[in-house]
């Protein structure tokens, strides 16, 4: 048997810990979701509803506050995130293998500036975003909520140094079949990038699913493209103090993440371990 050290066994609690405080709203959420309003604000409070009820269910549902509707705005978030997963993938993947793999004339220069944007907290530049797209007359539209948000310094530079520590003999061995660069891409570093795109793809889409300063910025008079993190702080606003209701809409809304991640844990951890070795 091997033998158990203190390290270890400190190791092992603090991890039981973290893993229940991260777990605890989630699993509270659970029961809450079915319970009365007076039932969630009585003390002392039980961890079981007492009378079950899906009133809280029913109330998010029919929901029709300015033309607000919570199905509606989960199908729209999960459209936006989707596309934006998309599309994000193919414009930085494209970038990161041009600039790891390709010579042109600035492209030092221009990788400094892809950089730099790493380091510009995105909040600083809200205000001007906002005027940009508006100056476009994105605003109120799914463009608004999709292509700003494509292009990421960060996701370059991830496939980048992933592209990196490919070997050359592929790219030449394709070169002498006849192959174009592009075709290399689509043919050998595409099919080889499968982990890395399923972490950024992962992250893209939290991102988006997430989202809620700027789709309230932008999204202002078309309720029918509302985000789910929007129709939350309506449901707020509707039935407040009755916040069985709210939770029961942010139970919803993270039962799509929380699916994704679930799918996808395996390749993340091979990620983040490619990623460590590196």
């Amino acid at each position: 048997m091997k033998k158990i050290t203190a390290n270890k066994v400190l190791c092992y609690i603090v991890t039981v810990l973290v893993i229940a405080i991260i777990l605890f709203p989630i699993i509270w959420m659970l029961p809450a979701a079915f319970k009365s309003k007076r039932e969630i604000w009585q003390i002392p409070n039980t961890f079981f509803p007492k009378h079950f009820t899906t009133e809280n269910f029913e109330k998010i549902f029919s929901l029709n506050h300015n033309g607000y509707n919570f199905l509606r705005s989960l199908g729209a978030t999960f459209l936006v995130a989707t596309v934006s997963v998309v599309g994000s993938l193919a414009v930085n993947m494209t970038a990161a293998y041009v600039f790891a793999r390709l010579e042109f004339r600035g492209k030092k220069f221009l990788w400094v500036y892809f950089l730099a944007t790493m380091f510009i907290p995105s909040i600083t530049i809200l205000l001007t975003s906002i005027r940009v797209v508006s100056a476009l007359g994105m605003t109120d539209s799914l463009a608004v909520l999709i292509l700003p948000g494509l292009v990421s310094g960060y996701n370059i530079f991830f496939f980048r140094q992933f592209y990196l520590g490919m070997p050359a003999s592929l790219e030449e061995a394709a070169a002498i079949d006849g192959c174009k660069p592009f075709g290399v891409f689509l043919r050998i570093f595409l099919p080889m990038s499968v982990t890395p795109m399923i972490i950024i793809g992962v992250s893209t889409f939290m991102g988006y699913w997430n989202s809620f300063m700027w789709p309230t910025l932008t999204i202002i008079n078309n309720s029918s493209i509302a985000q789910v993190m929007q129709v939350i702080r309506v449901l707020k606003t509707s039935y407040s103090g009755e916040y069985g209701i709210v939770i029961a809409a942010t139970l919803l809304a993270i039962a799509p993440p929380l699916l994704i991640f679930a799918i996808f844990q395996k390749k993340i951890v091979a990620g983040i371990a490619i990623s460590g070795l590196k």
